[in-house]
């Protein structure tokens, strides 16, 4: 599934992807209960987010709220 910068706040589960609206992609990969958050098609982690960790990510709309969640999820808002 594919969401885009209008469906947030959302729950971003493993395999889905958030298009925002100036492009940027987010994208997350499970490692137990790590997530590595992956920013538009780069295959490297731009972080690695802990349950309850949050993660700020600024971009031309504004700034992006990520929090990993216990189960296989990333909680993301408007910061």
């Amino acid at each position: 599934m594919s969401y885009k910068e209008s469906d947030l706040p959302l729950t971003l589960k493993h395999g889905e992807m958030l298009t925002l609206d100036d492009g940027t992609t987010i994208r997350f990969e499970s490692n137990g209960e790590a997530k590595d958050v992956m920013i538009n098609e780069s295959f490297a982690p731009a972080v690695t987010l802990f349950p309850s960790n949050d993660f700020f990510h600024d971009y031309a709309g504004g700034t992006i709220k990520m929090t990993a969640a216990f189960e296989d999820a990333l909680e993301i808002s408007k910061a």
